[in-house]
């Protein structure tokens, strides 16, 4: 038996729940945690002679196959690498039924740093992993995976949904992630301030990478104002120098006088330390799981802003990148038209939370649920 077929773990999944924070002062235990957030499927990919320590996450097939991406990051343990992937897939599944789309929850964790641990070999034995799982799960690019990294996942699967155009794929997701999120800004500036034109308002954006970089284009086109921050200092000054924007240091972006802050960067910034801070009427960005807690949703809510629940506002690209699996392939027009449904889909979840007496973040839940349910429901009766 190989190392990804010893650490799969078929669980029989099956109501959708939202994800429970883990008591800090509790001993974490794997088994617990699948078996609270009903995941189908965990894969442990180890190959130690090119420094592989991974996982897959499969949360729900329920869809369609699991599909995500890949995220490498130097994680301080292997617990708080498995709790990413476990948060992540689960929030795959939500975004996926959110978006209408017939695909399942999935995502993927490499443990290391991208700018030094990366290589070839590892990249190319995470993609023998990917296609033991022969379609279960399909593997898509995110934070520390380039397009090139995924042309050598697919030297070794075929079960590869992000590609550069020139080996067959749509190329970068990025600008459609960023087109996403400037719906449900539009949508949220409706709510705050009656119009959902974002001409004159000015957006600090929280991270410059691809989506955020994309984003800031785009703002900018809709004549909107930035102020920018992130780690990599030579992204800033960039957009400094070949925009004219305003730049701040990471710490202090909280605190800008902007109408809109945008997280395109980590999850769990929306927090108890970083909500009192905020000086914006409205939260809205690309970064997965934005919430550190799972009261930080009601907390920001309690401040008066306004704000985008993550897996709404972020899937443009996977909305994108499904488009390849539709019936009848690609089609650009179709794309465009499942894109702007996102500002609709952020104006239900308003209406959700004010019918239910609820949080936005969990109207977004019971928005997503509400399809999971019906087709669990067919699946049981028809076995």
């Amino acid at each position: 038996m190989n190392s990804a077929q010893s650490g799969a773990t078929d669980l029989g999944a099956r109501e959708m729940v939202e994800p429970v924070a883990a008591s800090p002062t509790k001993k974490w235990d794997l088994f617990e945690e699948l078996a609270t957030t009903e995941h189908e499927k965990i894969v442990i990919c180890h190959e130690p002679s090119v420094g592989l320590r991974a996982v897959i996450c499969i949360h729900s097939t329920l869809l369609g196959p699991a599909n995500g991406g890949v995220r490498m990051y130097p994680y301080p343990s292997t617990e708080e690498a498995v709790r990413d992937g476990l948060r992540l897939s689960e929030a795959m599944t939500y975004k996926w039924s959110a978006a209408g789309e017939n695909r399942g929850g999935g995502k993927a964790v490499i443990i290391g740093d991208p700018a030094t641990a990366k290589s070839e070999a590892l990249l190319r034995a995470f993609g023998r992993f990917v296609d033991q799982l022969r379609g279960e799960y399909y593997v898509g690019e995110d934070v520390g995976i380039t397009l090139d990294d995924m042309q050598t996942i697919h030297l070794e699967t075929d079960y590869v949904a992000t590609l550069p155009v020139e080996a067959g794929g749509l190329g970068d997701i990025a600008p459609q992630t960023a087109s996403g999120v400037l719906y449900a800004m539009r949508a949220c500036a409706e709510r705050v301030w009656g119009t959902r034109d974002l001409a004159g308002r000015t957006v600090a954006l929280q991270g410059l990478g691809a989506c955020g970089s994309a984003a800031l284009g785009q703002l900018l086109e809709a004549g909107a104002k930035a102020v920018v921050t992130d780690l990599d200092q030579n992204r800033v000054e960039a957009a400094v120098r070949e925009l004219g924007v305003e730049a701040v240091e990471p710490a202090e972006i909280y605190e800008a006088p902007v109408d809109i802050f945008g997280p395109f960067a980590m999850g769990g910034v929306i927090n108890a330390d970083t909500i009192p801070r905020l000086r914006a009427k409205v939260v809205a960005g690309s970064a997965n799981n934005m919430f550190a807690e799972e009261g930080d949703a009601l907390a920001l809510e309690e401040r008066g802003i306004v704000y985008a629940p993550d897996f709404i506002a972020n899937a443009g690209g996977a909305i994108f990148d499904a488009e390849q699996f539709r019936k009848g392939g690609f089609n650009a027009d179709r794309v465009g038209k499942r894109l702007a449904l996102i500002e609709d889909r952020v104006k239900e979840v308003f209406e959700i939370a004010k019918r239910d007496g609820i949080t936005c973040q969990a109207a977004a839940h019971v928005l997503a649920e509400r399809r999971l349910s019906a087709l669990w429901q067919l699946r049981s009766k028809h076995g």
